[in-house]
Formats: C-alpha cells, sequence, structure tokens
C-alpha cells in the first residue's frame, strides 16, 4: 500500500477589519460598559456590577490584542482554530479576532552566503564551492504549512544543490592544442559562469517550490581546489602555462627564421646549401628560443671555413 502524500497548501488572500474603525468601536463600547458598571452600583445592583466588571476588564484587555501592524513587504497568515482562512498582505493598521492565531512572515528578499562544503566534481577531484543565493518568500501559506522552519529549509537545499550541481560539472574542461574546451564537455565550474549560474537558479527553485519560496539569483561565490591537491593542480596549471608559452615562442622564432632566409634568398646577399641552411636555422632557433643570453662565436676565415 502506497503511502498517502500530504497535499499542498496554496496562499489565499483574506481581508481584516479597519484598525482605526475598530479603535472607535473600542473606546466606545468601553466607555459603554464602565458608565454601565458605574449604573448599576449606584442603583444597588452589586452582583450585576461586579459581573459586568469583570466582563469589562476582560474585554478591556483582550480587545486591543486583536490590533495589529503590518508594514510593507510583510504578511501575516491567519489561523483559526487551525484551519487556514487566508493570508493579508496589505499594509496598514488592522484588527482581528484576538482569538485567531496569527503568524507574520517577511516578503523582503534574503541574501545568504552558504557555508563552503567540499564535494568531488565530475572529474572525481575534490573541490571547494560555496554560493551566494537571494531569495523570498512567495505562498506564504506553503512556507507555514508544508514545511518545518522554511528558512533553515532554504539553507539545507541550498547546500544540497551545490552537491548536485558540482558532481555534474568539471572544475575545468580539458582543452585542445589550440587551448578551446572539448566541446563534448559539460561545461566547466570555472568557465561556465553563467550557465553554471543558471543550472544552479533552476535546480534550487526546484527543490524550494515545496516550500512556496522564489529564487531571484543564485551564484558561486567560491571556488577552488580542495587543499590535498591544490599544490598538485597549481603546478599542473603552470606546467601548461609554459608550455602554451613555449608554443608561442617557437611559432614566432619560425617566422622569423623563414623570414630571414626568405629575405637573404631575395637579396642575393649570399648563396646557401642546404646544409647551411639547416645550420642557420638550428643557430637561429637556438638564439630566439633560448631563456639565456647567447654566446657568439665570430668566424674569422671564409664562408665556408
Amino acid at each position: 500500500m502506497k503511502p498517502t502524500e500530504t497535499p499542498e497548501s496554496h496562499e489565499v488572500p483574506t481581508q481584516a477589519s479597519s484598525g482605526f474603525l475598530m479603535l472607535l468601536v473600542y473606546f466606545t463600547a468601553l466607555a459603554i460598559l464602565m458608565a454601565s458598571v458605574f449604573w448599576l452600583g449606584e442603583g444597588g445592583h452589586e452582583e450585576a456590577a461586579v459581573f459586568l466588571g469583570i466582563i469589562t476588564a476582560l474585554y478591556f484587555i483582550t480587545f486591543p490584542i486583536g490590533f495589529i501592524v503590518l508594514p510593507p513587504n510583510t504578511a501575516t497568515v491567519v489561523i483559526p482554530f487551525g484551519k487556514y482562512r487566508g493570508t493579508l498582505r496589505k499594509a496598514g493598521f488592522f484588527w482581528i479576532n484576538p482569538f485567531v492565531q496569527r503568524k507574520k512572515l517577511s516578503l523582503r528578499a534574503h541574501n545568504v552566503a552558504s557555508d563552503t562544503i567540499k564535494v568531488n566534481d565530475l572529474n572525481g577531484n575534490p573541490i571547494e564551492i560555496g554560493a551566494v543565493v537571494v531569495w523570498r518568500a512567495e505562498d506564504t501559506a506553503k512556507a507555514t504549512f508544508d514545511v518545518e522552519d522554511y528558512e533553515d529549509y532554504v539553507n539545507v537545499q541550498i547546500e544540497t544543490a551545490l552537491r548536485e550541481l558540482a558532481k555534474t560539472h568539471p572544475y575545468e574542461a580539458h582543452r585542445d592544442d589550440d587551448g578551446d574546451p572539448d566541446p563534448d564537455e559539460p561545461v566547466s565550474l570555472r568557465d561556465g559562469t553563467d550557465v553554471v549560474a543558471d543550472k544552479l537558479m533552476a535546480e534550487l527553485q526546484r527543490r524550494l517550490d515545496r516550500a512556496g519560496i522564489e529564487v531571484l539569483e543564485a551564484r558561486i561565490s567560491h571556488l577552488a581546489y580542495a587543499l590535498e591537491i591544490a599544490s598538485a593542480m597549481l603546478q599542473r596549471q603552470q606546467a601548461a602555462a609554459i608550455i602554451a608559452a613555449r608554443r608561442l615562442i617557437v611559432d614566432g622564432a619560425v617566422g622569423m627564421v623563414e623570414h630571414a632566409l626568405a629575405e637573404l634568398e631575395r637579396g642575393g646577399t649570399v648563396e646557401l646549401d642546404d646544409e647551411r641552411k639547416a645550420t642557420m636555422v638550428t643557430n637561429l632557433l637556438v638564439v630566439l628560443c633560448s631563456h639565456a643570453e647567447p654566446t657568439p662565436v665570430i668566424n674569422a676565415g671564409g664562408v665556408y671555413n
């Protein structure tokens, strides 16, 4: 037998009496009651005066409990005798039955910076990741009745969504010889900032719909390799940078050598056979690609001596 699912709550609007009107009613009724108590006491109806005096005292204490002031972006959930009646969202001064349960909720935007957590990315590398999420309560009925504590629920779901996001994306993408990311791999966490942010936001919204929460923005705020592999990954990045720089130097040197040979042949300055061309190319590449200052060797003989 399958367990029955709890039906979702849905927000409905409700109305409340004007606080200023009920304030006038309160003082008017209080004046009438107090005058009646005094009149009964003067007329010798002491027992009736005492009974009416008790009622007046209870009225004096309980009636003002119904007054509420709602600032902008604040809602009150009205729950008479355990049954949801509706949500009051309008800002102002109101009066609600003092025997009715009320719960205030903020409709303002909340900015949450999650804790930095350690997870494994798509390639199994341990990484540290954190996010900043902006959210607000959209459906007050779901936030009140469908989850135990909607703020704590949001914090837990942020961490869960981050773990889900990290394991479906690599920290950084593998690149080809030209330095471009592999198009067959998922977008990396480091390079695909906007794509990752959109996916995180969609994942969070899917999880927080149960609590009536609207996600306004979600972005990665911290991203780094875990300490145990950070040094090795730094060496790999440095090696990749050195290789890319060397490749650029070699490409430039080859172009300069080709240009030099072409100019020598065109001007007819010297005529070189294949062996001498190879020697010249080697010497030029050594000079252009070397980190150390080259030491020239002066040939005082002829062209081939």
